[in-house]
């Protein structure tokens, strides 16, 4: 069920809105294969009728769990957005559509989610991705003799004929 506030509402005082919103509800549909969206957002806003406008203010939070790009583990992160603000005009030509005196919030909220999801999640900053010994075994190679090798040593045995 999508965030929808009523305009007539809104004229007499500012509106609360608190809750849960699935995931589903926000159309994300997985934007990266390393993120996995398995928590509803739980969001904390106070709509406010600011002349020909809507003043959106509060805090968005995505709990997640996210593989990291260079260890591949699974890991939990939570996306939080606790200064999240929208202004959404009621006229002009960027005017927010408006059906049945109420307007959904729930693109405004999807636009600044996609904005700040993780590029390139990683379970802890300094990770050091897979280990020396799965990465030599998955290549058949011994990391520990081919340590002081140069990647250019197999080239200098090279005899080419002249």
């Amino acid at each position: 069920m999508p965030l929808v506030v009523n305009l007539r509402q809104l004229e007499s005082e500012p509106q609360d809105l608190s809750g849960e919103l699935p995931a589903a509800d926000l159309a994300l549909e997985r934007p990266d294969e390393t993120l996995h969206l398995t928590h509803p957002l739980e969001h904390e806003l106070t709509a406010t009728l600011i002349d020909d406008a809507i003043l959106l203010q509060g805090t968005l939070r995505l709990p997640m769990e996210c593989d990291c790009v260079r260890c591949l583990k699974r890991f939990s992160f939570s996306l939080e957005l606790s200064e999240f603000a929208a202004h959404l005009p009621l006229v002009g030509e960027d005017a927010v559509p408006v059906v049945d005196e109420s307007v959904d919030l729930t693109p405004f909220l999807r636009e600044d989610i996609l904005l700040t999801l993780p590029q390139h999640p990683l379970c802890k900053p300094d990770c050091r991705g897979l280990s020396q010994l799965a990465a030599g075994g998955a290549s058949g190679t011994n990391p520990q003799t081919n340590a002081g090798a140069s990647p250019w040593a197999v080239l200098n045995e090279l005899k080419l004929k002249e």
